[in-house]
């Protein structure tokens, strides 16, 4: 398959993917071989954690040679109720030549599946967005995103777990709990999940 693997610092090795897909088609295969390491999907790409004394050259050779077949995720099947009514959905819809009703549309209409969680405890990057959706970042960051903020930003869509700093465009925000320290597991979501986005009125709870 020809994937680039390399070292990473002293943790174990770093597999670049071509997709986010064959990344977590990869974990897959790892968590079924029985392999004595540990596996953890990025963004096209995983990082291979295996135990003390691994025969690292072998292992890196296995892992850039392996066939898998990224097929349907493994994860479950989660519906989130989203309230649009972001700060930035009406410059989103004007910037992309759109009605805020039709950007609502185009981004509850997908499945997502969730690549991997990352930035802040719990967040989802969530791959499947429209692409005539796709913007880069906001040039100005805001100090401040409130909590449970469904936002997009180039091809992925994210929810912030916690208040944060943020980059990407608000369209609306779900209730859900996205991360609890106190649940188990902490996070709502896990890498190869599907998620689908609920409209729900605004004024009501989602």
């Amino acid at each position: 398959m020809g994937r680039a693997v390399r070292r990473y610092a002293d943790v174990g090795l770093l597999v670049e993917t071509p997709t986010s897909g064959e990344a977590l088609a990869l974990c897959a295969w790892i968590a079924a071989s029985g392999r004595p390491v540990r596996a953890r999907p990025g963004l096209r790409s995983v990082l291979v954690e295996p135990e003390e004394g691994a025969d690292l050259a072998r292992l890196a050779k296995e892992l850039a040679d392996v066939e898998v077949q990224p097929g349907a995720p493994p994860g479950r099947s989660v519906e989130l109720p989203v309230r649009y009514d972001g700060e930035d959905l009406p410059e989103v819809a004007r910037r992309l030549g759109m009605g805020v009703a039709e950007v609502v549309e185009r981004h509850a209409a997908p499945t997502y599946t969730v690549a991997c969680l990352g930035f802040s405890r719990g967040f989802p990057y969530l791959e499947g967005l429209d692409p005539a959706l796709r913007l880069p970042r906001r040039e100005s960051p805001r100090a401040r995103v409130p909590t449970g903020s469904v936002a997009i930003a180039t091809d992925q869509t994210g929810i912030y777990p916690q208040s944060s700093p943020g980059g990407w465009h608000l369209l609306g925000r779900t209730d859900a709990t996205i991360f609890d320290p106190q649940r188990e597991p902490p996070a709502l979501l896990a890498p190869g999940d599907r998620v689908r986005f609920v409209p729900v009125a605004p004024g009501r709870t989602p």
